[in-house]
């Protein structure tokens, strides 16, 4: 069979990746110094990245990270108190298939964020599926998701992924509606998920946050006391480059 054919029934079938390989392939002048095994074996190589390529850009839109951060550019030395041996043990992801959760404290700008999103990203690439939410437009999807019907849905969503960040909590005090859908997401992960939470309130006052007592201590027993903690501190990584560019303005000047 003549090798157009060839790749337009790979294509056929599927196999994008088989397909390309076998047009490089051909275009290779000593290919045929390879044995057939060999150049197969290099076409289901490229079969194989070209799946998990499409697999991690699927996982990749799903988790709709707000951060373009990856582990390996999450900067160690930056004076914020960043605990180095756990975030890269973090960064390895055993603590999700345990099932245990996250939780990143510290002032605005420090990196929680994209702390978060770093390790979401590295999930994805480690083949688990990641959701991420900034809090309060969660709630607010899922009083909308009541009226519409889609709050079951929505709700079963955010227990079937293996990390759910959970990014700003307790900006503001809950609403009675709040913190009953607050205590459905956890109960429906405990141990059955990881959730990373990102904050500027410390855990100590997270009952103020939720509000009723009874609650909070639903939420924070299934939330907190199987949790790894970053505290995290110091000026705001914002202000700081922004100071290193007037100073070098000024230099320059």
């Amino acid at each position: 069979m003549l090798p157009h054919p060839t790749q337009e029934r790979l294509l056929a079938l599927g196999l994008t990746g088989m397909a390309k390989a076998l047009d490089d392939q051909r275009r290779q002048p000593d290919i045929a110094a390879l044995s057939f095994e060999e150049r197969l074996a290099l076409l289901l190589d490229r079969e194989t990245i070209e799946r998990e390529n499409k697999r991690l850009v699927a996982r990749l839109r799903f988790a709709a990270l707000r951060q373009e951060a990856v582990v390996e550019d999450v900067d160690l030395r930056a004076p914020r108190g960043l605990d180095r041996a756990l975030f890269q043990r973090l960064a390895v992801g055993d603590w999700i298939d345990r099932k245990q959760n996250l939780l990143v404290i510290g002032p605005t700008g420090v990196g929680k964020s994209w702390i978060a999103c770093a390790l979401g990203h590295k999930a994805c690439r480690d083949n688990r599926s990641v959701a991420y939410h900034r809090v309060p437009r969660l709630l607010e999807a899922l009083t909308l998701a009541r009226g519409d019907g889609r709050y079951g849905r929505l709700l079963k969503t955010l227990g079937r992924v293996q990390l759910l960040i959970l990014d700003d909590w307790g900006l503001a005090p809950l609403t009675g509606e709040q913190r009953r859908d607050l205590l459905e997401i956890m109960d429906d992960r405990h141990e059955r998920g990881s959730t990373i939470v990102t904050s500027q309130v410390p855990v100590d006052h997270w009952h103020e946050v939720i509000g009723d007592p009874t609650i909070a201590d639903a939420v924070l027993d299934r939330l907190v006391h199987n949790a790894h903690r970053l505290l995290l501190k110091g000026e705001s990584l914002r202000k700081r480059a922004a100071k290193a560019l007037l100073l070098d303005a000024e230099a320059v000047a």
